[in-house]
């Protein structure tokens, strides 16, 4: 990976001002001659993908990552309002089997109370 001074001069003298371009760490051995009328050298959009495709891309991205959110909570919420309908339709049902239940106790209730009063009214009319 390392060259020593006698390697770089070994290319000789007339090739010192040349500029070389590496691709990679790997590619060490492999210089490629860059042409002098090159702008640039080592160009940053050319070895990060996508970094300066579109400038927005990370709020992009952000924003459909919290739009994601929201629509998966307000889904949750959703699911559980219908959950909770379920459950006060449920509970409705078994108050109206209790109320029809206890109407029939208390009809019966008055029946018998009726009753009582007729033999009330009876006995104190045979006492007079």
């Amino acid at each position: 990976m390392t060259h020593s001074s006698q390697d770089a001069g070994s290319h000789g003298i007339h090739e010192e001002g040349k500029l070389y371009v590496v691709d990679s760490i790997n590619d060490l051995n492999k210089l490629n001659l860059c042409p002098t009328e090159s702008p640039r050298l080592f160009s940053l959009e050319d070895k990060i993908p996508n970094a300066g495709a579109i400038p927005g891309n990370g709020r992009q991205g952000l924003f459909f990552v919290g739009l994601l959110l929201v629509l998966t909570v307000s889904l949750a919420l959703v699911f559980f309002a219908i959950f909770l309908i379920i459950q006060t339709g449920n509970e409705m049902e078994d108050v109206s089997r209790r109320l029809a239940a206890e109407r029939k106790d208390i009809d019966d209730l008055k029946k018998i109370n009726n009753m009582i009063v007729k033999r009330l009214n009876q006995l104190d009319s045979e006492q007079n």
